[in-house]
């Protein structure tokens, strides 16, 4: 065993084992590269270039972040440019959230009515301000043709917005995405087809009806602007004219009582004019008659009239009145049922 393990040191000797294998002169250079290379100071970058670099990576997260928030807008209120279609229920996870029912003679042009019926919890829109924008496809045009509107009770006789009604009109025909807001906030969308304009009807006055009315006084119509309430629940143009009994229009059978201020006619003529088929009625007395005599003060007003009125049918009328033959002031009310 000895013989063999001298042979095995002769051998290792005579190879990579035998002699110095680092002299000094190798060790100091090792040494000296060693601590040379832990002392070299890094080279900063370039400041110009870290700031283009910092540049083009905030430019790039703001494009990658805008365009998810556009893509998710779009998904969710927009839609596709490809997909435009007649739609009149909005759906998430195939669930209706809500249906519109527009006004069947649906025209360009002109005032229609809409039924909106949203399905979900009155909490879900309470003391909110609900507004819709119109959208139309081949312009582009975005209208808001409602604008907020406070919700601070449900539909009348239902537990929720199941029937909130509206009249707005689109000048073009064509297809129409009417978008939904709550409190400024995309909630769905409908849409809907408008058909072309229809030829306007000329006014035509009946031919029992008081020869200083004239059609040109139904061209001075402003229809924005709408009856409001005040004073002992007035309704009309404070100041002006109001009617007491017309807070809850209808079509049926009503008595109204007549105030006038700034003025001591002796009598009120009442000329009811529709918006929609441009057509001239007489309201008082149940129809029959256009002209009453006027009373003393009353409620505030100079004058005063009782009467019995019919409305013949639902939509947005304007009441023109005549003092003693001069035109005197217009009222402007929506009747609906």
């Amino acid at each position: 065993m000895e013989s063999k393990l001298k042979e095995l040191k002769d051998a290792m000797d005579s190879t990579t084992h035998k002699g110095l294998h680092f002299r000094e002169f190798q060790k100091n250079k090792i040494r000296n590269a060693v601590h040379t290379s832990s002392t070299v100071k890094t080279k900063s970058p370039n400041k110009f270039v870290i700031f283009i670099m910092t540049t083009v990576a905030i430019c790039l997260i703001g494009f990658f972040v805008s365009t998810g928030f556009l893509i998710k807008q779009n998904e969710t209120i927009n839609g596709s440019p490809n997909t435009w279609q007649v739609i009149h229920d909005y759906k998430e996870k195939q669930k209706v959230v809500f249906s519109i029912f527009p006004d069947p003679e649906l025209h360009a042009g002109k005032p229609n009515g809409y039924i909106f019926s949203f399905k979900e919890p009155f909490d879900i829109f309470k003391e909110k301000e609900l507004s819709i924008l119109a959208v139309h496809k081949e312009t582009g045009q975005r209208i808001e043709v409602l604008s907020p509107q406070k919700i601070t009770e449900p539909s009348p006789g239902y537990s929720s917005l199941q029937r909130f009604t509206t009249s707005f009109q689109v000048p073009n025909s064509g297809l129409w995405r009417y978008e939904v807001y709550l409190d400024g906030e995309a909630y769905g969308y409908v849409v809907v087809s408008v058909a072309e304009k229809e030829e306007e009807r000329p006014v035509v006055l009946p031919k029992d009806i008081p020869e200083y009315v004239k059609k040109s006084d139904f061209d001075k119509i402003n229809w924005d602007r709408k009856a409001s309430t005040f004073g002992r629940n007035i309704i009309g143009n404070e100041h002006q004219s109001g009617i007491i009994g017309a807070d809850m229009p209808s079509l049926k059978a009503q008595k109204w009582m007549w105030h006038l201020w700034n003025t001591h006619a002796a009598e009120l003529t009442v000329v009811g004019y529709h918006r929609e088929t441009r057509t001239i009625h007489p309201v008082l007395n149940n129809g029959e008659g256009w002209t009453i005599p006027l009373g003393g003060e009353n409620n505030g007003a100079d004058v005063h009239a009782p009467s019995a009125v019919t409305i013949p049918e639902r939509g947005e009328w304007a009441f023109v009145l005549y003092a003693d033959g001069k035109l005197f002031d217009v009222v402007v009310l929506e009747i609906e049922k």
